[in-house]
């Protein structure tokens, strides 16, 4: 229990998806299985910038299955540098990095930019898996995750950490009716919303469920965190002796207890946080 919230009359619940698999955590398991699927034994290409969980997840199912993984990394510049433990990590599960600069990267799901980027990476034939996962693919299997939250203890709400969208796209489909989605983004923008509903439209044809973004809690955008963020997350772990995933879960955790404060749940209002990830090692 959290008196923060039970001060409010709201039962707060964690939904530990980070203990799905040892490698593939959470939402990264949800998203990559329909896509190594669907891959039947090809090359998987997909993108990310130099601390990148989900190069890090790919990374480790192509080492896990057999299966060659190329990870395509934004910043040339990167190339030339020591690697970082996080791409270090990577290379170490087998997975062959190629650095482009920033700019095409910015243009990597235009047709020619992503034809161009194969070639020069000696992967024509390769399946590509979008940055972050997000897909119709992995949308419909995170849909799963809100199958398994349908009716769960009373849940009214659920919530998680947004970085794609494709897991929230998902668990809100996957939703009974009754039950809402609650995201938080970890970016700045304000064009999450736009992603998922194309994301849903991919997946099922229109939107489904239903689902809102609170995008006051990124703490600078992505890969940022603040002294403030910090010492939420140190105090959390010390109250509940749970891990805390400062990019994506702490934002999402310090949100939640900011909007019970604000009053925005009602009493009796059951809300399941979902542990979409763990802390790099």
């Amino acid at each position: 229990m959290d008196e923060r919230f039970a001060r409010q009359g709201v039962r707060l619940l964690l939904k530990r998806d980070d203990l799905i698999h040892p490698e593939l955590v959470g939402n990264k398991w949800r998203k990559l299985v329909p896509n190594l699927q669907a891959a039947t034994g090809r090359t998987i290409v997909t993108f990310g910038g130099a601390y990148s969980n989900h190069l890090r997840a790919t990374a480790a199912a192509g080492r896990l299955l057999g299966l060659s993984t190329l990870g395509v990394i934004r910043g040339q510049e990167l190339a030339d540098r020591p690697l970082n433990p996080s791409l270090a990590r990577c290379a170490a599960d087998g997975m062959r990095l190629h650095f482009v600069d920033r700019s095409t990267y910015r243009r990597k799901t235009d047709p020619e930019t992503l034809a161009g980027i194969l070639r020069a990476a000696g992967a024509e034939d390769a399946y590509v898996v979008p940055e972050g996962g997000s897909n119709s693919r992995a949308v419909h299997g995170c849909q799963e995750l809100g199958v398994e939250l349908r009716g769960h203890g009373g849940v009214d709400v659920a919530a998680l950490a947004c970085g794609t969208g494709g897991t929230l796209a998902g668990l809100a489909a996957g939703l009974a009716p009754g039950q809402r989605a609650l995201g938080f983004p970890v970016l700045k923008g304000g064009f999450l919303a736009a992603d998922i509903e194309a994301l849903q439209e991919a997946a099922f044809g229109g939107r489904r469920g239903t689902w809102s973004l609170d995008d006051r809690f990124h703490f600078g955008g992505y890969a940022r965190t603040t002294p403030e963020l910090d010492a939420f997350a140190d105090d959390f772990e010390h109250r509940h002796g749970l891990p805390v995933e400062r990019l994506y879960v702490a934002k999402m955790l310090y949100g939640l207890v900011a909007l019970v404060q604000e009053g925005a749940f009602a009493r009796g209002t059951t809300v399941a946080a979902v542990i979409t990830g763990a802390p790099l090692s």
